[in-house]
């Protein structure tokens, strides 16, 4: 079915087409909270939320950029929201100096499956700034002022989420340095 046609019978609050349109997207929009909340209650909670406002905001989706960005982006601000008001968001680094050496070799290997198994073993600050930095594409100073933290945080957090994911991925494959 037409994309184009489906947003338009959502906008005019037909129900054939919301349920189009949460067939279409259930999967990937499930999958973005799942990335950000660990708990599977707590990211059914927020992605129900999400679909909510898409519904109620559609109207206010000029038709400009990828509408499933549009969707992506109220279900990153939604999972954001949840980590700050449930307090499970906690970044307290703040160094210019955090060396971590990752190995080339492990850095490579990783697979996007990979990493997203990875990420729930990861503290919620680590998660996020990771999410937000190499999967969604943000800057540095986009993630500090989303998060209400530094840019130099941001930086720590995801050097330390990268080392993190490194000694759990050797830790799986039983990988030994030399």
């Amino acid at each position: 079915m037409d994309l184009q046609k489906i947003i338009k019978g959502c906008k005019n609050q037909q129900s054939w087409a919301q349920k189009e349109l949460y067939s279409l997207y259930k999967d990937v929009l499930f999958g973005l909270c799942r990335r950000y909340i660990k708990s599977l209650e707590d990211a059914e909670d927020v992605f129900v939320e999400a679909f909510y406002k898409i519904f109620n905001k559609i109207n206010s989706f000029k038709g400009e950029g990828s509408f499933e960005g549009w969707m992506k982006r109220i279900v990153i601000n939604e999972s954001l929201m949840f980590l700050r008001k449930k307090k499970h968001f906690h970044l307290s680094i703040e160094s210019d100096n955090v060396q971590v050496k990752l190995d080339p070799k492990i850095v490579d290997s990783l697979q996007y499956n990979d990493v997203v198994k990875l990420l729930d073993f990861l503290p919620t600050g680590y998660r996020t700034v990771f999410n937000l930095y190499v999967i969604e594409g943000y800057k540095h100073k986009e993630i500090a002022e989303e998060l209400g933290i530094s840019i130099n945080t941001s930086k720590s957090q995801l050097i330390l989420a990268k080392r993190r994911m490194q000694e759990l991925l050797k830790k799986k494959l039983n990988y030994k340095i030399g």
